[in-house]
């Protein structure tokens, strides 16, 4: 029988490999793989492999610092930030306070119209008993009741420095304004409170209503009662702001 020829074996072994040719023939082609990465990457990169020393040490020191300055751009525009966010919050909200507080002393100073939830009372005296006294202890029965804003008969606005007495016709007077039956005190508060504080034993309607006075009371509590009368503000004459 005649021997094979070399180059059928060499065509048998191409179409048919072992075992260990597939072997080698894999670690041959990750082989390729690798050296072409290798030389891409490299490719991609700065080349620095020319550079001396100095040099290499002097490129480091100016990463370093565009580095720091960085950095520091960074926290000063940080601070900036927070500053603005901080001193426009509060000027507004300083803004806001000093408007509120300015138009709370406003209306205790009665120097501007007021309404709100409160009671409307109104004191008959057919025989004339009612005092400057008795309607002081009214004042400060609604005083001590929670009443905000206090104004009798539409024209007296009630402040800190009232006072209450007689005019030279004798009749009842409210810094100054003369008052004719029937009195009627608007009160801006809570109204229920402000009627319990009329009504308990040996206040206003028990002394209007009583054997001396002889006098009826009417009190009707109210959702919003206005008061449009306004006190003249006077300028103190020793007290000077600390």
């Amino acid at each position: 029988m005649p021997e094979p020829k070399p180059s059928a074996d060499l065509w048998r072994s191409f179409l048919k490999p072992g075992r260990g040719q597939l072997v080698v023939g894999a670690m041959l082609c990750i082989t390729a793989l690798l050296v072409v990465w290798t030389i891409r990457s490299q490719a991609a990169k700065p080349d620095y492999s020319n550079l001396r020393r100095s040099e290499l040490v002097q490129l480091l020191d100016n990463l370093t610092a565009e580095t720091r300055r960085l950095e520091s751009e960074v926290r000063e525009l940080t601070t900036t930030r927070d500053e603005l966010r901080s001193g426009v919050a509060g000027a507004k909200e300083a803004d806001d306070e000093a408007s509120r507080r300015l138009d709370r002393l406003k209306i205790l100073a009665g120097t501007v119209p007021a309404h709100g939830p409160g009671v409307r009372i109104v004191i008959q005296d057919p025989q004339s008993k009612v005092t400057p006294e008795l309607l002081l202890e009214a004042l400060e029965e609604m005083r001590d009741a929670g009443g905000e804003v206090i104004e009798f008969n539409d024209a007296a606005r009630v402040t800190t420095g009232t006072w209450i007495g007689r005019d030279a016709a004798g009749k009842i007077s409210v810094d100054g304004v003369a008052l004719s039956a029937p009195y009627r005190l608007e009160v801006i508060g809570d109204p229920a409170t402000l009627e319990t504080g009329a009504r308990f034993r040996g206040g206003l309607v028990s002394q209007v209503e009583g054997s001396n006075v002889q006098g009826q009371v009417t009190i009707s509590q109210e959702s919003d009662v206005r008061i449009d009368s306004l006190a003249q503000a006077e300028k103190p004459r020793f007290a000077r702001p600390k």
